[in-house]
């Protein structure tokens, strides 16, 4: 188990009451929705600046390379997966 710590959490009064009866409606604490909310928050952050980082290294290296797949050359292999086909994915070409 991970360490924890206490963080203090300003909400609205409207946003507070809201989060009460959602708790009580799914039969959590309203700590439990919170805590949740962050996390789930956090992990799709995380994914998306992953992404960001690497659709700008992606971009560098076509710069670099000039290396690429045509759009009519990705949808001819992904037809081929689809199909059950074990299928290359094709050479990167300039």
């Amino acid at each position: 188990m991970s360490e924890t710590s206490t963080t203090t959490l300003k909400l609205n009064t409207d946003t507070k009451q809201r989060l009460k009866r959602l708790a009580e409606a799914r039969e959590r604490t309203p700590h439990w929705l919170m805590k949740r909310a962050i996390e789930e928050y956090v992990d799709r952050e995380e994914k998306r600046e992953q992404f960001r980082l690497d659709t700008i290294a992606a971009s560098e290296e076509f710069d670099r390379t000039g290396l690429h797949l045509t759009g009519e050359e990705v949808d001819a292999w992904f037809e081929k997966i689809i199909n059950g086909e074990d299928a290359e994915l094709p050479e990167c070409h300039t």
